[in-house]
């Protein structure tokens, strides 16, 4: 009799309390796949144990967070700074592998015992939400890895695809989308979840996600083709299933999925601008209860996030350092703080409203509402450093802080939260991202958008922005267009989150020429540090200066790390396939350039 080596823990208040019955059930030691999944609640209990294993604050900030992309003004060893730079090497061990095999077993075997599960209350939304889980984990590993070994039944010593060759990334991305639209017919609406489920999978999350899934593999397709396959004889996992041809599919149903999620999710931006001085895109990423910002706002009011990781400070803290880790590693680069927008709508480079850089507060007049609320000193959020407050010592400090995912005035005597207590939620899809995979999606198809369509979709974030609307005349008139729009909305909108930044460059095909270029910090050249040792220590900077395009031409700024370091390939698209695995199984065949 195989015992089944997991426990199934009683999760927080919102996602249904295990009653005292079935835990009483059966000693954990005890509990057998021949006694276990008997009843409905088994299933909900089940299910919900998979929430455990989607992203969280405590082990995954640093691919969350993108760290060492090329919008961070930041530098250090290891982890995702390494990848960045293309100095990533096969590992022995990789979590990112290894976790998610042991969640979809524990998946597949409650999936099993659904089959043939014989009571009179339904299990259709448990089954439905365990799809959703099971898709979320092959997805996480098609992003890293590229094709996977498929495995949709718990396994034994023994069982063949132990011993198999990888699926393709066709194959495997085929078998999400099946998962997912089982998950989208059998998960209830997000407002058929009462308010202590708030955070559990709705239909509309389903939608978004295999949304995003689509988006990711259309895209891929058609930028980065069957590039970083390999034959899948000698090396990675080959191209099986690969059809150029559903790529125009893909992306119309994007258009479909995400209109749906527009039209009848019943989302809303959150908009409180005129209560928190145009802050809103920084006091929605550290919203807990009415204490955390100065509107006394709480989550009850968040209609934006429509998949994401549920936190409380009575029951789940973040546990880890959150606001420290968010206050140095994502610091932006040169690159971020230039893409953001004067606010009449215009780059910098052809507005007459841009300041330059003469003086610290100079880059920030007249711009998006986004740049103060994420890059101003989280102690004082919102109040535009004056010269003097920016001083240039080295040791990371490359001119800009950051905010984003701070805790209100965290650091300070009036702190809302201290260290690991933190209690925000973790947003992976939120009603902006669903606008903006909309309008690409459209953009992919077409080539082009309407002015109806930028007006329900990318105008809608711009508002909240504080920027004006676009049109084809606006972006004709002023030598701009939407793919670019798009992109730069996409960037800064999602600056820091949800691992998007390092995916979008990859399944554009332009992450070794984004990635490969020199990081800067601030522009030193005609500015108030230039030559002024109580700013600006020069001999700090190991890199030291060099000459980049600024909204003003080319000046010289700080290095955060030169070109000649930066080497990230092709073949750096996919993660290394961890050598024990590969030792364990013979036909499990590494990646390209490992």
């Amino acid at each position: 009799m195989k015992k089944i080596i997991y426990i199934i823990p009683c999760l927080m208040v919102f996602f249904s309390s295990c009653e005292d019955d079935f835990i009483d059930l059966a000693p954990p030691a005890s509990i057998t796949d021949q006694v276990y999944y008997t009843e409905a609640e088994h299933f909900l209990t089940g299910s919900n144990t998979f929430y455990n294993n989607l992203m969280t604050w405590r082990n995954d900030q640093g691919i969350y967070s993108d760290h060492g992309s090329d919008l961070v003004g930041y530098t250090e060893d290891g982890g995702m700074q390494e990848y960045s730079r293309g100095d990533t090497q096969a590992p022995e061990t990789d979590g990112y592998y290894s976790s998610p095999y042991s969640a979809i077993r524990a998946m597949n075997l409650l999936l099993e015992r659904a089959a043939v599960y014989e009571g009179d209350e339904s299990i259709e939304a448990y089954v439905a939400a365990t799809k959703f889980h099971r898709a979320y984990q092959y997805f996480n590993l098609v992003q890293r890895f590229g094709g996977v070994t498929l495995v949709t039944r718990s396994l034994d010593v023994g069982d063949e695809e132990l011993s198999a060759p990888r699926n393709s990334r066709y194959e495997v991305v085929a078998q999400i989308l099946a998962d997912l639209d089982d998950a989208i017919a059998g998960l209830p609406t997000e407002q058929e979840i009462g308010s202590n489920d708030k955070g559990k999978i709705s239909k509309w999350a389903a939608m978004a996600y295999k949304a995003d899934v689509l988006l990711h593999e259309a895209t891929w397709m058609k930028y980065v083709g069957t590039t970083t396959d390999g034959d899948g004889v000698s090396i990675g996992a080959g191209s099986a299933g690969f059809d150029a041809s559903k790529i125009d599919p893909y992306l119309q149903e994007v258009v479909t999925l995400t209109k749906t999620v527009m039209d009848q999710g019943g989302f809303e931006l959150w908009n409180y601008n005129d209560d928190l001085d145009n802050l809103s895109s920084n006091f929605l990423f550290n919203l807990e209860d009415s204490g955390s910002n100065p509107a006394g706002l709480d989550k009850a009011t968040n209609k934006e996030f429509i998949f994401y990781g549920k936190y409380d400070f009575t029951f789940r803290q973040a546990g880890d350092l959150v606001s420290h880790v968010y206050e140095g590693r994502v610091k932006p680069s040169r690159k971020m703080m230039d893409l953001f927008l004067s606010t009449d709508g215009l780059p910098i480079d052809q507005s007459p409203l841009f300041q330059g850089y003469d003086n610290t507060p100079d880059e920030f007049q007249d711009r998006d509402y986004r740049m103060t609320a994420y890059f101003t000193y989280h102690k004082n959020l919102g109040e535009i450093p004056q010269n003097g407050d920016v001083v240039l010592n080295g040791t990371n400090n490359f001119g800009y802080f950051n905010s984003k995912f701070m805790s209100w005035k965290w650091g300070t005597d009036e702190a809302y939260r201290a260290t690991k207590t933190e209690a925000y939620d973790m947003p992976f899809i939120r009603l902006a991202e669903v606008y903006l995979m909309y309008a690409e999606a459209l953009y992919e198809l077409n080539g082009s958008l309407t002015d109806a369509e930028m007006n329900e979709s990318i105008n809608l974030i711009k508002a909240r922005a504080g920027l004006p609307a676009i049109s084809n005349s606006f972006l004709a008139a002023n030598n701009m267009n939407i793919e670019t729009e798009i992109r730069r909305e996409r960037t800064i909108e999602l600056y820091a989150e949800g691992a998007t930044r390092f995916n979008d460059l990859k399944r554009w095909g332009i992450a070794e020429e984004e990635l490969g270029e020199t990081k800067f910090g601030a522009v030193i050249e005609g500015t108030v540090y230039e030559n002024n040792p109580d700013l600006y220590t020069p001999e700090g900077y190991g890199f030291g200066e060099a000459t980049t395009t600024t909204g003003v031409g080319p000046r010289s700024a700080l290095v955060v790390e030169p070109s000649s370091i930066r080497n990230f390939s092709r073949d750096n698209y996919l993660f290394p396939i961890p050598t024990s695995q590969i030792g364990l199984n013979p036909s499990m065949l590494q990646n390209p350039g490992y």
